[in-house]
């Protein structure tokens, strides 16, 4: 038995005898009526949803979602490091730490940590959304959030690039800086 998701929403089931199609009850993240537009967010995390259950499908075994764990997207992380596009210099590299280098060098290319972060907070909330139990989200397992640490840290290193979180500027009140008196500068001794 072969099954495959139409462009219409339907899942088509083919045996060797005949053919079944289910249309799959509308939700509000899988369909969207012609006056609705998603934002840039919620289509990056509906697109990185599909990409992640592609990935289910076409892994040897395929696996479904309720037995997919952390490790499973470590695999998934691991395997788009194949798609980056961000330089991380080895510790053997001239340019390590360097966070422009002056010429080329054979370093890899890997995704870059921010990207991953980002696409983990997407999976983590598309999960959930798509009837997954938050004690159960392989998304936010322990040892996807170690990685994560462990790629910032790295590359990091490598690139000699910062990554401490920013600090908050907290508003100064209009009350508060209309009420303050002006005062002249100090006199010079």
């Amino acid at each position: 038995m072969d099954t495959f998701l139409n462009p219409n929403n339907t899942i088509t089931m083919i045996t060797a005898t005949t053919t079944t199609t289910i249309s799959s009850p509308p939700s509000s993240t899988s369909s969207t009526s012609p006056s609705t537009t998603l934002s840039r967010y919620e289509n990056q995390k509906r697109r990185d949803w599909n990409t992640f259950g592609q990935y289910l499908q076409n892994h040897r075994p395929p696996l479904s979602l309720p037995r997919c764990s952390g490790a499973h997207v470590l695999e998934f992380l691991r395997y788009l490091d194949q798609f980056g596009k961000t330089k991380v210099h080895t510790n053997l590299c001239p340019f390590f730490g360097h966070p422009n280098p002056p010429a080329p060098c054979p370093c890899p290319l890997r995704q870059a940590w921010g990207s991953l972060d980002a696409l983990i907070g997407r999976l983590r909330a598309a999960f959930e959304e798509n009837g997954g139990q938050p004690e159960n989200n392989p998304f936010g397992a322990r040892a996807v959030r170690l990685y994560l640490r462990e790629v910032r840290d790295s590359q990091s290193k490598a690139r000699g690039v910062s990554y401490e979180k920013k600090k908050r500027k907290r508003p100064v009140p209009a009350v508060a800086s209309a009420s303050l008196p002006v005062l002249p500068p100090p006199p010079n001794h």
